[in-house]
């Protein structure tokens, strides 16, 4: 009997350890509903304008060919902010409204730069390839 008492103690908490790793509380849906997620650019300077239809989001990351850029500070709360480097600008300019602008490519492979977006706990990522200069 406490064989049989000690197995389905242990068979309920494995369920439970088990239904708790697979739900997931605060994975939010999509709060910032992005006009689009990827765009492709020439190898010329261009720049793309990406509206949304949530308010409440803010830039989290910015990467060009996987080398991640975080010298940059933002407030979240902030309606707009313009972050600058090297090759490329990316700015809220309204509630609404993300401006990304790249320098022209000067190499010969494809450039790619994602910018990451926070909304509480929902993360989206816009990512723009560029074409290799030519």
């Amino acid at each position: 009997m406490r064989k049989l008492t000690g197995f389905i103690i242990m068979f309920l908490v494995s369920a439970m350890l088990l239904t708790s790793c697979i739900i997931k509380d605060g994975a939010w849906k999509d709060n910032i509903k992005l006009s689009a997620r990827s765009v492709e650019f020439n190898a010329q300077a261009d720049s793309v304008i990406i509206t949304t239809k949530g308010e409440w989001w803010w830039v989290c990351s910015i990467s060009v060919d996987s080398n991640f850029f975080s010298g940059f500070t933002i407030n979240p709360d902030s309606e707009n902010y313009k972050i600058e480097q090297d090759c490329f600008v990316v700015e809220r300019s309204d509630k609404h409204t993300l401006f990304i602008r790249l320098d022209e490519n000067p190499v010969n492979t494809v450039r790619i730069v994602r910018v990451g977006l926070e909304a509480g706990d929902y993360f989206d990522t816009v990512t723009i390839t560029q074409k290799a200069k030519q």
